[in-house]
């Protein structure tokens, strides 16, 4: 018995961070859900069909007075090779840099949408900065991408936030974005590298097939330009 309770209170901190990690999933699906559903202001269905990768970052932690620094961790679905379907979600985190608009401490969610091939390899790597090596960009907001600008026509990633009920673009330059390891293994039960989940054709875990489930009904397969 006393084995079984050393065992147990062992594990504990795992269960938890297992825990938080589903509820962090489900709250990712949420927030694509209010996005979508929001007709006029949300983000253009063109651009997501174009998109090779999404990334949600739910309750992104931001202290910030004009200048800030902010931290979260997220989630990251690119297309299945065959260009139908999303793969399961590798677990990203998000370093430094600022949003922008935020002044005093407050909680964002963050969508990033990647455009092209050069920037999901940028997604592959163990990190990399936005506006650094890979070019970022505000997204246009609405069911249609006309208001688009050249930087965005040509930007490798676009992202918007949403904080206090605005959603809107928002270039997250100087921010860094970097693999999971710890988050991926609370997922999956192994220490694997974001190419080993997003490419590999990996099974869809249960705490996250909601999220998946939502992406392949808004856009489940890549509209070729």
């Amino acid at each position: 018995m006393k084995l079984f309770l050393i065992a147990a209170l062992a594990l504990t901190p795992i269960w938890a961070k297992s825990n938080e990690d589903a509820r962090r999933l489900n709250t990712a699906a949420t927030v694509l859900t209010e996005v979508m559903d929001a007709p006029d202001k949300g983000i253009p269905q063109e651009l997501l069909d174009h998109a090779h990768c999404i990334v949600i970052i739910p309750d992104l932690k931001t202290a910030a007075f004009v200048v800030g620094a902010k931290f979260g961790t997220g989630f990251m679905s690119c297309r299945n090779k065959s260009g139908a379907g999303w793969s399961a979600p590798a677990t990203m985190r998000v370093e430094g840099g600022s949003v922008g608009f935020q002044i005093g401490g407050s909680s964002t969610d963050v969508i990033l949408l990647v455009m092209n091939e050069r920037g999901a390899e940028k997604l592959f790597e163990d990190k990399f900065t936005l506006g650094g090596e890979a070019s970022v960009a505000a997204g246009p907001v609405g069911r249609t991408a006309t208001a688009q600008t050249d930087a965005q026509m040509h930007a490798d990633i676009l992202s918007w936030s949403r904080s206090q009920g605005l959603f809107a673009g928002v270039a997250l330059e100087g921010a860094t974005m970097r693999q999971d390891l710890d988050g991926n293994a609370n997922i999956y039960g192994k220490r694997l590298r974001t190419r080993e989940i997003v490419l590999t054709g990996r099974r869809v875990p249960a705490p996250a097939a909601k999220l998946i489930s939502l992406l392949n009904r808004h856009s489940a397969s890549e509209e070729k330009h």
